[in-house]
């Protein structure tokens, strides 16, 4: 099972919550983006409908993927 690691930084004069190098929208406390990261966090770990994915990969190649709807990551928040 993946995990998935949502971070709290300082961003923009203000704190938002980042998954690897994507920033969320700024908020104006670190209580607010930590609030804003857990809701994220419970989301991801949610069922949902099997779909089939399709994306381009670094060399340019198109590839798609099935991904089963209760095949959901572990989720933390780092503070």
């Amino acid at each position: 099972m993946a995990s998935v690691q949502y971070e709290i930084v300082e961003h923009n004069d203000g704190w938002a919550y980042k998954l690897g190098d994507v920033f969320s929208e700024t908020f104006p406390s670190r209580e607010a983006a930590h609030a804003a990261a857990e809701r994220a966090a419970r989301e991801q770990r949610l069922p949902g409908e099997d779909t089939d994915i399709q994306y381009e990969d670094a060399r340019g190649q198109w590839r798609v993927e099935h991904a089963s709807g209760d095949d959901r990551p572990n989720t933390t928040v780092k503070d």
